[in-house]
């Protein structure tokens, strides 16, 4: 049976059409990688269009990478880190797959794990969290037996409103916050709320991976920026956002995740101006702002939004309570109403048994000073870190806070290798290629201090160290 017709356009916008709708079925997982597409003569019988206008668009998308051919054959879907060696131009599927992804790395059993941008357990204040459970189960004896509402509990909202407010100068009222699990959640709602297939997404470079999985998965069209020790090049920037006209620009900018980096506060004032000129929308990740070493880290960009281009996602999850996996997220009604839209298709709301422990627990005067204790025992690990590797003659920027050290190794480190032989010895570390959207920073590598305890830091470590020497003296 006939699809129905295409919407009455411009002939030549069909083709796009058929683009989006193929990435939409590819993003639902309705076609997987390695699957074979419909034919061009098929898809153009469906929607009743020229078997040119389909050609076009298998063409687009094998432009982007999307799909590639297989000669007398057809299209299939690429898989995101296939390689393709164009000889004669004619692609041919590489057998290895070069990368692992940052959930395999974390699933990795290891004695010690410097993938885990967690905070040791041990580190957490166990003794006095059950506390508060029990308190919950006291004051709201039916909370098992009920639902939170889409955009979150109108308690803890109305708590986090006043607590942005004092804290970071937000000034925002509770039905500016939405309440997630987690800020990979958020990032999520934002992208299926917000982004289209075709749309241009700023990323920047190196960034946190899922997120890069997160877009891709719409089909936006990924531009990445550079960021440095100094935060940006703004004048650069500028020129992009001329040239491709990005729907958003999601940033990472205090503390960030893997280089540590922090953005000053001209830059962010700036760059806040900038997106509002250019009708940009700025997505601020937020998951370390507390943990910092020696002075507090700038406002965030949302504090300097006065036209409603910046969307703030602050996580809980990193050092308060990754159980609990809470996350807030501060917009403007205008962009409120398609995260509600779109949240209200994941779930029924974050669970209220989590939302009333964190409302408890993280606004306590227990909590607040063990916040003060945490920044002390990060500090000092990043320390053991840095000293440990000392005499490498890696090249690192000390970072200011966080849980991450963001290390260059030579170029001719063998990565595969020492990755396979880490994980052999049961030491884990993320290569750096994998939160790099093009896939390079071959020979960098991100290294967690937060998640294992300082004797286990130093063994790790020495032990580290000892494979990279054993690999590289035996090469040639």
């Amino acid at each position: 049976m006939k699809r129905k017709a295409l919407s009455n356009v411009h002939s030549d916008n069909l083709y796009e059409q058929i683009y989006d709708y193929i990435i939409e079925r590819i993003g639902r997982g309705v076609w997987g990688a390695h699957d074979k597409l419909p034919s061009i003569r098929t898809l153009a019988t469906e929607f009743n269009v020229h078997r040119l206008t389909v050609f076009k668009a298998y063409q687009l998308l094998k432009q982007n990478k999307k799909v590639y051919v297989k000669d007398k054959s057809g299209y299939y879907v690429m898989p995101e880190n296939m390689l393709l060696i164009d000889s004669q131009q004619n692609p041919i599927i590489s057998a290895h797959v070069q990368e692992s992804s940052l959930s395999e790395i974390h699933q990795v059993r290891a004695d010690y794990q410097f993938s885990i941008a967690l905070l040791d357990p041990n580190l957490l204040p166990n003794h006095y969290f059950s506390e508060y459970i029990k308190k919950v189960f006291n004051l709201y004896p039916k909370v098992l037996g009920t639902y939170s509402s889409i955009q979150g509990d109108p308690e803890l909202r109305e708590a986090l409103s006043r607590y942005f407010t004092d804290q970071s100068h937000f000034y925002l009222t509770p039905d500016e916050l939405l309440i997630t699990s987690g800020s990979q959640q958020a990032i999520d709602l934002i992208a299926r709320g917000l982004i289209k297939p075709r749309d241009t997404v700023f990323l920047e470079r190196p960034t946190y991976s899922p997120a890069i999985d997160v877009f891709r998965r719409q089909g936006a069209n990924i531009i990445p920026i550079e960021i440095h020790p100094h935060g940006y090049q703004l004048e650069q920037v500028e020129g992009l956002i001329r040239e491709h006209k990005p729907r958003l620009f999601y940033l990472n900018p205090t503390f960030h995740n893997p280089t540590g980096y922090t953005v000053p506060a001209e830059q962010r004032k700036t760059l806040v101006e900038m997106a509002n000129k250019y009708q940009c929308l700025l997505i601020e990740d937020d998951p370390y702002p507390d943990i910092y070493f020696e002075k507090k880290p700038p406002l965030p960009f949302f504090s300097y939004d006065t036209a409603g281009c910046v969307i703030y996602i602050r996580s809980f999850s990193k050092y308060i309570a990754p159980g609990l996996s809470i996350a807030a997220v501060a917009c403007r009604p205008s962009i409120m109403k398609y995260l509600l839209n779109t949240k209200s298709l994941s779930d029924s709301g974050t669970p209220l048994l989590n939302q009333k422990i964190f409302l408890h627990y993280f606004f306590s005067e227990r909590l607040q000073k063990h916040v003060e204790k945490l920044r002390i025992a990060l500090e000092i690990r990043r320390n053991i870190m840095e000293e440990e590797l000392s005499d490498t003659g890696w090249k690192w920027a000390t970072p200011m806070g966080g849980f991450n050290l963001w290390m260059k190794l030579p170029e001719s480190t063998p990565m595969d290798r020492l990755l396979e032989k880490s994980i052999e010895k049961s030491i884990s570390f993320v290569p750096g290629s994998i939160f790099d959207s093009l896939k390079e920073h071959q020979s960098w590598i991100r290294m967690s201090y937060s998640y294992l305890n300082e004797t286990q830091l130093r063994d790790g470590l020495q032990r580290f160290v000892r494979i990279y020497h054993s690999l590289t003296s035996t090469q040639i």
